[in-house]
This record gives structure tokens, sequence and C-alpha cells, in this order.
């Protein structure tokens, strides 16, 4: 299994941390540093950086507090 963490965070982005490749629809790879330890991926649909979060999740009234099941 990869070292790749997934996190998500309560009314926020979904953490990323690990070596991992993103992909857009066309099947593009976003260029991604590999020196940064993590990234943080929109949610709410409304960062203008998006796949990325810029933070507007904070703003534009998105919620959302998903737990696993047991």
């Amino acid at each position: 299994m990869a070292d790749v963490k997934i996190t998500i965070r309560d009314n926020g982005p979904f953490l990323v941390e690990g070596p991992f490749q993103l992909v857009d629809g066309a099947g593009n790879p976003y260029p991604l540093d590999p020196n940064k330890p993590s990234y943080a991926l929109c949610r709410c649909g409304a960062s203008s950086r998006r796949p990325f979060c810029d933070g507007t999740h904070k703003t534009c009234g998105f919620e959302s507090g998903e737990r696993a099941g047991s």
C-alpha cells in the first residue's frame, strides 16, 4: 500500500499527505512539488484554485462532517 493519507477535514478540504499523482479528466497530470508534504483539495466547489483549496469554504457556507462507519 502507498504511503498516502487522505484526511477529510470537517467543513473543509481533503488533506492529502504523502506522494501521489493528481490527474484531470483528460488524463493530464497536475504539476505537484514532490517536496511539499501535503496538498488540500477543494470539496466546497467555490475555490478559485480548483482542484486545490484556497480557503473559500470558510466564507461560502460549506458544511460537512462525514464520519467513518464502524
